[in-house]
């Protein structure tokens, strides 16, 4: 029996804010996988080791969650006044597919850091001492993203004294800022209200509706009222993902409200759409407990956030999860904003009640995160800061939150010669 050769492909393992990815150049790819198709998907499914119906990921680089089955691909930016174009893949676990429609907002802050270190940033951008900014494209969803890198002589800092709460220990902080965070081209708030009446089976909601926040910024996502779902907002993971029944009744929320949004024409596209949109429920602060055992005070937040991510509860809070957090904290009425204290319940659709806000601190299952929006109305005839009185369509100019990341191992990833060749 003749023995094909394991290719050997140069890739760099990062941590980037509560997330792991393998990161790749594209010209460093085999020539089959340097352009989008079959070939590229085959390639990083099986490095990361899907897919694997024993959702364990033993055979590959990934760990078995979607905070761990990740890819990156970068390369020098083709976009005017960018440094680099980041693409990002998320690979399924147990399924035969790369999902290509959202971003990854934690390995966002790995990008930067990346590209400086493989010379993709001009040496005279860089400063000895300080903070390098990073002008990033990111081409999954054709936004601008600015990573402000540390350096310490002349290279990037990676240690430091920043903690972050789903990661264990402390590291540089990099602020990571995502312009005009509004998902593609279309409204923040695809519907055109703030709150919506959701239209969902019985088996999600008594009474075949729950109201819903529906936003693009960061990434889209539905937004609910925990009690609306029978839950608390202090939920951990294993109080979600183990109840198989608790996770269908989410992800038929999840298919409902992406035909809502104009994100698929039928229910049945859902299951080829995994990382988007992804779904939340919220709360008013509580004290609680997080996954690390720390008692969290409702003093230290504003609202509390829980996260479904590719089938399951999130560990933390996803980057992207987190943009729609600031965004839509900061407009007033919306299910987030009212949670965190802005304001008298909102009538579906009328999106007056609660106030603007420019931060929000939530609490997530390992801790708490703060992140900054500020929104304004975009009109015909100028923009009105606050909303209050104004009509037009909301947007957030920017989302500004900070992570740290990290170099776990660089050097090269192997796969059988025979992925290429079916």
């Amino acid at each position: 029996m003749s023995q094909q050769a394991q290719l050997r492909i140069p890739a760099t393992y990062l941590r980037g804010g509560t997330s792991k990815g393998v990161f790749f150049l594209r010209d460093e790819l085999p020539e089959a996988a340097q352009v989008p198709g079959p070939m590229r998907d085959a390639l990083l499914l099986r490095v990361i080791g899907s897919p694997d119906p024993y959702a364990k990921q033993i055979d590959g680089m990934g760990g078995a969650t979607s905070s761990t089955s990740k890819t990156v691909i970068i390369s020098r930016s083709e976009q005017p006044d960018h440094d680099v174009d980041y693409l990002f893949g998320q690979v399924s676990i147990d399924s035969p597919f790369v999902d290509w429609s959202g971003n990854c907002g934690n390995l966002s802050a790995a990008v930067g850091p990346f590209a400086i270190e493989k010379g993709l940033v001009p040496a005279e951008r860089l400063p000895r001492d300080g903070i390098a900014e990073v002008r990033i494209w990111q081409a999954n969803i054709a936004k601008t993203i600015i990573a402000r890198v540390p350096m310490c002589e002349g290279r990037v800092q990676e240690t430091g004294d920043f903690a972050l709460d789903g990661v264990t220990f402390p590291a540089a902080e990099v602020a990571v800022a995502f312009r005009d965070p509004a998902a593609g081209e279309g409204s923040m708030f695809p519907t055109g209200n703030v709150v919506d009446a959701l239209e969902v089976p019985e088996s999600v909601a008594a009474g075949g509706q729950i109201q819903a926040t529906l936003i693009n910024a960061g990434i889209p996502t539905i937004f609910v009222n925990a009690r609306d779902l029978g839950y608390q907002g202090t939920e951990l993971q294993e109080a979600i993902n183990s109840d198989g029944e608790a996770l269908a009744r989410l992800e038929t929320l999840r298919a409902h409200g992406a035909l809502r949004m104009g994100l698929i024409n039928d229910l049945a596209e859902a299951a080829t759409r995994q990382h988007t949109p992804k779904v939340a429920f919220v709360a008013p602060p509580v004290d609680h407990v997080v996954s690390s055992g720390r008692e969290i005070k409702a003093g230290e937040i504003d609202v509390l956030i829980r996260a479904v991510s590719m089938g399951k509860l999130h560990h933390a809070m996803m980057g992207t999860a987190a943009v729609a957090i600031a965004a839509a904290a900061a407009v007033p009425g919306t299910l987030v904003n009212l949670a965190a204290g802005g304001g008298a319940e909102a009538e579906s659709g009328a999106g007056q009640a609660g106030a603007a806000r420019d931060s929000v601190c939530f609490g997530h299952p390992s801790g708490t995160l703060r992140v900054g929006a500020s929104a304004h109305r975009q009109t015909e005839a100028g923009q009105v800061s606050d909303g209050q009185q104004g009509e037009g369509e909301w947007t957030v100019s920017e989302a500004v939150m900070s992570r740290s990341a990290r170099i776990l191992m660089e050097g090269w990833v192997r796969v059988p010669a025979e992925t290429l060749m079916r």
